[in-house]
């Protein structure tokens, strides 16, 4: 299956390159603060916290934080403890989310649980969830402490809801935008936004970084969505067809539900359902999706999402940063092509 991805701009193949040049300096002192505050006495602690996140991750999130703070000219250091808090987040939820989902793989390898079960799993993410706090209140913002403290609880509300979602094949578009909004966009859009109370900018600079962040976390779970159907492990860190096996009614399930006969949508119902998950029903499914033109626009709402986090960089002057995170975009549109 393919689906034209129009880039943003003429440039080369979009990449993450110019933004990890920019922060490399940075991103170093974060991850020395990342290995400092995952020791613990308890050997087990920072042995299956590493496993996560030494992982081969991008630290997208934490990298939005110290671009964001390039963009703004900001010469401090607080942004570099924030960053690290930002991670422990991003790793505590995803440690969280494979024992609810049951995962099996993450970025190619096994996850912690089926290593280290499932008790230890979830009590190593509280535990970096704990020291993100500890980071947070070592900062000394109460207004840092409030963005970031509201994102992890939306974060873990979009979790329950998508938990209470599952397996139900009349979801529905805006619920599901509610759901990615919210385990996936808020932290984009905290990681940016922080960077300007550190910066100690205007609040439509703040407000601007926010939504920044917001459209490229929503436009991202919407690639990631879509090329789960069409991609593999190499390229995802997963196996094709996770979402379809775990009966997760993302986009391009949603839409083919909608404009298929009553085959098709019978067909969705059970295997959203459970009925349907072998390896001949995923290949069906990926067929109902490709004629449903699913993909393709999964995919345009993505770019639709990517648009507006470019125009929300409108206020700040042309710089380095700024094209750095406009590529960052097209990168998060087009990485699977």
């Amino acid at each position: 299956m393919t689906a034209s991805i129009h880039r943003l701009s003429d440039r080369k193949p979009p990449s993450l390159d110019p933004m990890i040049a920019l922060v490399a300096g940075d991103l170093n002192l974060v991850n020395a603060v990342i290995l400092d505050r995952m020791q613990s006495q308890i050997p087990l602690i920072p042995e299956l916290a590493g496993h996560l996140i030494a992982g081969g991750g991008k630290r997208m999130r934490p990298m939005l934080t110290l671009v964001s703070a390039r963009l703004l000219g900001y010469a401090g250091t607080r942004h570099h403890r924030l960053a690290a808090a930002v991670e422990f987040i991003h790793t505590a939820t995803l440690l969280h989310d494979d024992v609810v989902d049951g995962s099996d793989l993450r970025r190619g390898r096994r996850t912690a649980n089926t290593i280290w079960g499932n008790p230890a799993t979830v009590l190593v993410g509280d535990f970096l969830f704990s020291r993100s706090f500890e980071l947070m209140v070592e900062d000394g913002s109460h207004k840092v402490l409030k963005i970031l403290s509201s994102a992890s609880a939306v974060i873990a509300e979009g979790e329950v809801n998508q938990l209470t979602a599952a397996r139900k094949i009349d979801l529905g578009e805006e619920r599901y935008l509610d759901i990615i909004g919210a385990k996936t966009a808020a932290l984009f859009a905290a990681a940016c936004r922080i960077s300007a109370v550190v910066a100690e900018r205007s609040a439509a600079e703040e407000l601007a970084l926010d939504a920044y962040g917001r459209n490229l976390g929503i436009a991202f779970q919407l690639v990631d969505d879509a090329i789960d159907y069409v991609s593999d492990a190499g390229t995802m860190g997963k196996d094709a067809g996770d979402d379809f096996r775990e009966g997760k009614v993302t986009l391009p399930v949603i839409l083919a539900y909608a404009r298929g006969d009553a085959d098709a949508r019978r067909f969705w119902k059970d295997a959203v359902e459970g009925r349907r998950n072998t390896d001949a029903d995923l290949t069906h499914a990926v067929e109902l999706i490709r004629d449903a033109r699913a993909i393709d626009d999964t995919l345009a709402r993505a770019r639709h999402y990517g648009q507006r986090a470019i125009d929300a960089l409108g206020p700040f002057g042309a710089s380095d940063a700024k094209d750095a995170m406009i590529e960052a975009v097209e990168f998060a549109i087009a990485r699977a092509y």
